[in-house]
């Protein structure tokens, strides 16, 4: 198991129960089904406060090395703190050097810039993504989805 500790939040891979993580996973992708095509795939790491999960990130390899970040959720009683950015440092850490990782998101503009603020790339679009995926308008930070977009970050 890969433990790390930052500040007073442990980091640790979850390799079993993630179905417990669904209400933080549901942060960073609002719709189940969605989450449920990936939840038992890739690496999955949360970090927890005082045994309360707070956060999580999940990634998955694609191929050689190429990963993509699934989801990346941080409960709102701690967001804006600085562990959102800690988590994708720790995902890039463990994923190891000469790495290429990318993340796929909606078109908030908050949310584009803390991955601009962390190093990442806009690489491309997918059109309609969040309308053709989802049974429901999604609104993030006032912003209804439409495309998704795609960073990437080559370590």
């Amino acid at each position: 198991m890969t433990q790390c500790f930052w500040h007073e939040y442990e980091i640790r891979e979850i390799a079993e129960h993630r179905e417990g993580l669904m209400p933080l996973l549901l942060v960073g992708d609002e719709q189940e089904s969605q989450v449920r095509k990936y939840i038992d795939d890739g690496r999955m790491y949360a970090a927890f406060r005082d045994g309360v999960a707070v956060a999580v990130v999940l990634v998955v390899r694609l191929s050689g090395n190429r990963w993509e970040i699934k989801n990346i959720a941080v409960d709102g009683t701690v967001r804006r703190m600085g562990l959102g950015r800690r988590m994708l440092e720790y995902v890039e850490s463990v994923c190891g050097p000469r790495q290429v990782l990318s993340v796929g998101t909606g078109e908030a503009p908050r949310t584009l810039a803390f991955y601009r603020e962390c190093g990442y790339v806009e690489s491309h679009r997918v059109p309609d993504f969040f309308v053709d995926n989802y049974d429901h308008p999604v609104v993030d930070d006032g912003v209804l989805l439409k495309d998704m977009v795609y960073f990437v970050k080559y370590t």
